[in-house]
């Protein structure tokens, strides 16, 4: 029992020393990572479409 609380300490003594980012870092940090997201989901739906077609192309 003594080794789980002690877990426990070490481990919220760990996260006070994380450095969280501020609210504006957050929020740019989010729309970064979802304009990232999308465009490479437009990337390869293009290139998927890109390559159907291709397939289509051959296979008549």
């Amino acid at each position: 029992m003594q080794r789980i609380t002690n877990f426990f300490r070490d481990i919220s003594r760990e996260m006070r020393k994380v450095s969280w980012p501020k609210r504006d870092e957050l929020t740019r940090y989010t729309i970064t990572v979802i304009t990232t997201v999308a465009i490479f989901a437009v990337f390869f739906a293009v290139v998927d479409l890109g390559i159907s077609k291709l397939i289509r192309l051959i296979l008549e």
